[in-house]
């Protein structure tokens, strides 16, 4: 027999910061976003490597060819076989230019053993080369260009991935708070099942001594199923959103998950609208991406213009070659010192030159391009000013909510007290036989419609304040910037 020992689920007492940190290490959509984020580093830093120096190095190990060449003369065509060995390094350095050129070194060294004609040939090359575009200088630059735009993209990305963060923020809070919400409603329901059931114990008590008529007894009685039926509800729609939770943060369904209350935790705060508008303007991502956009478009239209324009290319380079060839029983060293001797006795070689590239007539394809170009940079502005306009009006409304909600709130709060006070007076006069059920009844409704008044202004309390604070990248309740 195998005992397996059972596997008993994890319990979990959560506060909002604790759930909040579960779910940036779960989420899928962090997740994602974070690879965005190394994608958009790897690609910066692959465009910051194009200025550095590339050095590479190649070979042919020893190949051997076998086979049958023909050649043709006035006589005809004759025939003769190829039998050779042949072994090929070479050693290639480049380093690109600020300026969109680049400078080149290479060095191959060969050695080819001919069997038809016992002869081993040796060769040595090393030559210098110059590449540059001249329209770099006064046109457009494709090294800065791409560079500039690797470090736009990763600002981008940066950017999306602190702004999911901060809605992974609001959306576990919302849930948070809904949850919370419905626990305390179930609490609520509880305790008014409870006095329910009290109620209709004393209702009883007072039927049995002849103090009430049947129809104030039946009427407890109708009371306390109803209070129990909202009491059996209220636990099936806490229990769903339960799981709905544990989903939305990565937690095991079998786990217990219970929420620690927050009801009292809020501090009344002062927000300065201009302030937020300003600080929502230089964070937002929406302005951020605008703003890559048009620097983007920028780019795009130095481009196209430099399309149209004459294209001239510098090329220049120094070569000099060393070749020897001895028979092919001698050594290896006296082929490669023979190859030398002739490098330096031989003169180099030389070549420069400048191709040019002259547009005559495109009938105006390119000029419209670049004015369609700069429609699109038009554009750009426009939806700029637009959406920093509407990124006003949305925080300007939301610190007004949130300012009439903390009213809210504080007036509610006093309710809850006069509303408990007034509810104690009217059960003990209905205990004392002053009043009736039906009394008793609605004091009990308004009692519950306060706390769940407060209940519904505290969580849009803090949750104006969460979308606040996604909304500006700046946390106003502990008066610092989101990191």
């Amino acid at each position: 027999m195998v005992c397996l020992p059972a596997l008993q689920a994890q319990i979990y007492h959560l506060s909002l910061e604790e759930s909040i940190e579960i779910a940036k290490k779960e989420s899928y959509d962090i997740q994602y976003l974070l690879q965005s984020k190394i994608i958009a580093e790897n690609d910066l830093k692959v465009a910051t490597s194009r200025l550095r120096t590339n050095v590479s190095m190649f070979f042919t190990l020893p190949q051997y060819t076998e086979t049958i060449k023909e050649w043709q003369d006035s006589l005809g065509i004759s025939y003769f076989p190829i039998n050779t060995l042949q072994g090929v390094g070479g050693l290639n350095i480049s380093q690109p230019l600020p300026t969109d050129g680049t400078i080149s070194i290479q060095s191959n060294l060969s050695s080819t053993n001919d069997y038809n004609t016992d002869k081993r040939a040796s060769n040595f090359q090393t030559s210098i080369r110059l590449r540059q575009s001249l329209n770099s200088f006064w046109g457009y630059n494709d090294m800065s260009a791409q560079l500039k735009t690797a470090r736009l993209n990763y600002e981008r990305a940066n950017k999306a991935y602190k702004r999911e963060e901060l809605n992974l923020v609001y959306v576990v809070s919302e849930a948070f708070y809904n949850l919370l919400q419905e626990q305390k409603k179930s609490e609520i329901a509880q305790m008014d099942l409870e006095k329910k059931i009290e109620a209709n114990k004393i209702s009883n008590d007072k039927f049995d001594a002849g103090l009430i008529r049947e129809v104030e007894k039946l009427q407890t009685e109708v009371d306390m199923a109803l209070a129990q039926n909202t009491y059996d509800v209220s636990k099936l729609k806490h229990q769903s959103l339960t799981n709905s939770f544990k989903r939305l943060i990565g937690l095991e369904l079998d786990a217990t998950v219970t929420l620690k209350s927050e009801m009292t935790n809020y501090s009344a705060i002062a927000i300065d609208p201009n302030k937020a508008v300003e600080l929502a303007l230089m964070n937002r991502l929406e302005i951020k991406d605008r703003e890559i956009s048009i620097e983007l478009q920028k780019i795009q239209i130095s481009r196209q213009k430099a399309a149209g324009q004459p294209q001239a290319i510098l090329d220049a380079s120094w070569n000099k070659i060393g070749v020897s060839k001895i028979d092919i029983g001698d050594s290896y060293s006296n082929s490669l010192s023979g190859t030398w001797e002739n490098l330096k006795s031989r003169p180099a070689n030389y070549q420069v030159g400048l191709t040019l590239n002259i547009p005559i007539i495109d009938w105006g394809r390119n000029k419209r391009l670049v004015r369609s170009a700069e429609a699109r940079l038009k554009q750009n502005y426009l939806a700029k000013t637009d959406e920093e306009r509407g990124i006003e009006v949305e925080v300007r409304n939301l610190v007004a909510n949130i300012k009439m909600t903390l009213q809210r709130l504080q007036s509610l709060e006093k309710n809850i007290n006069v509303a408990e006070r007034s509810y104690n007076i009217t059960f003990q006069r209905f205990n004392d036989g002053d009043i009736d059920s039906q009394t008793l009844a609605l004091e009990m409704t308004r009692l519950n419609s306060a706390q769940l008044n407060h209940l519904s202004a505290f969580v849009d309390y803090r949750l104006y304040l969460a979308d606040l604070m996604r909304k500006t990248f700046y946390d106003f309740e502990k008066d610092k910037p989101i990191e």
